[in-house]
């Protein structure tokens, strides 16, 4: 054979070689649509799961709308999800519009007319009344991507696999003037695609915290943490999700910006100022965040690191927040929250006042705290937080 020989044999080689390629992408992209995309029409009903979807509201007649509205249109069988309206005392006409929506569609749409007691109260509400199998809150101003039913369809999956307890979605921050919205990604760190545990995480960077935003959890392990948010305490969120995570084992992670999260709105809780003179609020989730979780019993190393990660965090808010007020009271209560974290788990407490980078922060006196400051808008203006 001469060389014209070689290089055809070869060509002819490679173009097999080729098709063979193409034969292979195409049959595993059709196994992933099948698997991951198509929802089968011929599912009974009562195999999909049910979603109960929590929209909490005080006064937010301005937008209530869009939000139930938004809710309403994805393609998911109607008798399969529920939307809980709490209208948590509005003294506009917030009940009301969540009061036609539930007479327009009775099968879908429940209101809840109580007392103001904040936040934590409506989610104690909306869980209690809760009838599905999974459970999301989507606060009231804030807005769910057209990728929603996508989500339901992924949920669907999931249950035909034995269910999560956590299903994972990243959110977007959506800043009111435009400047610096950003999305919140677990790509890095959670397997895509297939249900894993706690063994299958990598480490998490540090702006990277399982949040309310990002989370919808099996019903039952949020009732299984047992006891009620507080009343009329802001930041109540982050104790829903910190003290449900201990129980969660089974988790699966779709990469997409499910829920647009709008920061930058007047009066906000986590505008600077409001959380600056809230600082008791943050001080008081982070103590019962702290008592929520055993470390010690979470036998994961990933699961371990991940509260450990969750709690220095919420330990740094709440020690920020309330060292900018450069005020000898505000100090004191920093110091009574040590404490009683102290008389908790000793080692535990020390370990994040001292043993981490929360120690610069927690130096005592006007040092501390005009280093605390400091630190603090250099931060906001690089990744600006809110």
């Amino acid at each position: 054979m001469n060389f014209a020989d070689y290089l055809t044999l070869f060509a002819m080689v490679a173009i097999w070689a080729l098709m063979g390629i193409n034969v292979f992408l195409s049959v595993g992209g059709f196994l992933y649509y099948y698997r991951m995309e198509r929802r089968d029409p011929k599912i009974p009903l009562e195999e999909y799961p049910f979603v109960s979807v929590m929209v909490p509201a005080h006064n937010e007649s301005a937008v209530i709308q869009r939000t139930v509205r938004a809710l309403l249109r994805f393609d998911y069988p109607q008798d399969r999800y529920e939307i809980i309206v709490i209208n948590d005392g509005s003294k506009d006409s917030t009940g009301e519009i969540g009061d036609r929506y539930a007479a327009q569609y009775p099968e879908i749409v429940k209101v809840i007319h109580q007392e103001n007691g904040g936040h934590g109260a409506g989610i104690n509400a909306g869980l209690k009344a809760a009838t599905g199998k999974y459970f999301k809150v989507v606060d009231s101003d804030d807005e769910v991507s057209a990728d929603f039913v996508n989500f339901l369809d992924r949920l669907e999956l999931c249950d035909s696999q034995g269910g999560v307890d956590l299903f994972v979605t990243n959110y977007y921050y959506v800043h009111t003037d435009g400047i610096g919205d950003r999305s919140i990604n677990y790509s890095n760190v959670l397997p895509e695609g297939r249900i894993f545990t706690w063994g299958d995480t990598k480490r998490f960077q540090i702006h990277q915290m399982l949040t309310i935003h990002s989370s919808t959890f099996r019903t039952e392990v949020m009732r299984m943490c047992g006891g009620e948010l507080p009343r009329k305490v802001f930041y109540e969120d982050n104790l829903m999700v910190c003290r449900t995570l201990p129980y969660v084992e089974r988790m699966f992670y779709m990469n997409t910006d499910l829920y647009r999260y709008t920061i930058g709105r007047e009066g906000q809780s986590v505008q600077d100022d409001v959380s600056r003179r809230r600082y008791t609020h943050h001080l008081l989730i982070a103590e019962s965040c702290f008592k929520s979780v055993d470390l010690d019993r979470l036998s994961c190393r990933q699961h371990q690191q991940y509260m450990k990660h969750e709690l220095f965090m919420l330990f740094g808010i709440a020690t920020i927040f309330t060292r900018l007020n450069k005020s000898a009271e505000a100090d004191a209560a920093l110091e009574v929250m040590w404490r009683n974290c102290e008389a908790h788990n000793a080692k535990w407490a020390k370990h994040f006042r001292k043993g981490t980078p929360l120690g610069v922060i927690n130096i005592a006196g006007k040092a501390g705290q005009n280093l605390t400051s400091g630190v603090y808008k250099f931060a906001n203006k690089v990744v600006r937080f809110n």
